[in-house]
């Protein structure tokens, strides 16, 4: 297939999953200049040099070509040797949050899982914002396997150069072992519908949530962690304007999960007039 240059704008990545080729791949997905979604892989993301070691809302260009053996629509590979990066990312805060939003206002948005899914179903959709109508609460679960499995860790530790992913002179770069996150993230989102109010529970994937829960375990310890990341998960971001970006498995094609949290501020009519309810 004919490989293209391609300007990027990053709004995910996911913490990284054990991968057979490539060790370990985090699934990222941006928008193009014409405001087309993307999904980019494989991205061997921590084995990228760090002049390539892209961020969540910075734009990059490299070389792209429709995935062969994923027929999702957005779904491209990138070669990652050409990743170029572009100044620095678009900052947050009252500021930069508007000119975020304009930039990813013409993206897909729907403010009704259903009708997500059935845009997906009509039209072959797989990444879209799904903005609820309220977080409910956040829910917390041990995952099956607290460690790597024997197949999982031999992944993770195959690592060597490959010659269609990065350029002939990189040397090995050696990188810590990926830690595996004992607990899944779901947030419980409400939407509105027109029978009632429809409740799904979504789970977060995005590097940021498990970047968190490493840095806060660290910090407060196994039996601390828990109450400062309800405060971000569970109070900070929906009191937001929220909004999750999602995206399909691509073994479970009807299965969407949440790869990456917008959490611009509330517009100020809407932030006063709930001001006025407490």
């Amino acid at each position: 297939m004919q490989t293209q240059p391609k300007r990027i704008l990053i709004l995910c990545k996911t913490y990284p999953s054990p991968s057979s080729k490539y060790s370990e791949t985090s699934c990222v997905a941006g928008m193009c200049e014409d405001g087309r979604l993307i999904r980019i892989y494989p991205v061997p993301f921590r084995l990228l040099k760090d002049e390539q070691q892209f961020k969540k809302w910075q734009w990059i260009t490299a070389k792209f070509e429709k995935s062969r053996d994923d027929h999702r629509p957005e779904s491209h590979r990138i070669y990652v040797d050409t990743v170029s990066l572009e100044s620095e990312p678009m900052p947050p805060g009252k500021q930069g949050w508007p000119k975020r939003m304009e930039a990813i206002k013409k993206l897909p948005t729907f403010s009704s899982f259903n009708e997500m899914e059935r845009t997906r179903q009509v039209n072959g959709l797989t990444l879209a914002i799904l903005k609820p109508s309220r977080i409910a609460k956040l829910i917390i679960k041990s995952t099956k396997h607290t460690d790597w499995t024997q197949d999982e860790l031999r992944k993770l530790t195959s690592w060597q150069k490959q010659g269609q992913l990065f350029s002939e002179d990189e040397a090995a770069i050696d990188v810590a072992l990926l830690e595996k996150l004992p607990y899944d993230f779901y947030y419980q989102c409400e939407f509105n519908a027109p029978e009632g109010i429809d409740v799904r529970d979504i789970k977060i994937v995005d590097w940021e949530i498990g970047a968190l829960y490493r840095r806060l375990r660290k910090e407060f310890g196994p039996s601390g962690w828990e109450a400062p990341f309800r405060k971000k998960y569970e109070q900070e971001l929906p009191s937001k304007n929220i909004m999750l970006m999602m995206g399909t498995i691509h073994r479970f094609p009807d299965q969407w999960l949440g790869i990456s949290i917008f959490a611009p501020p509330k517009p100020q009519s809407e932030a006063a007039d709930q001001g006025l309810l407490f």
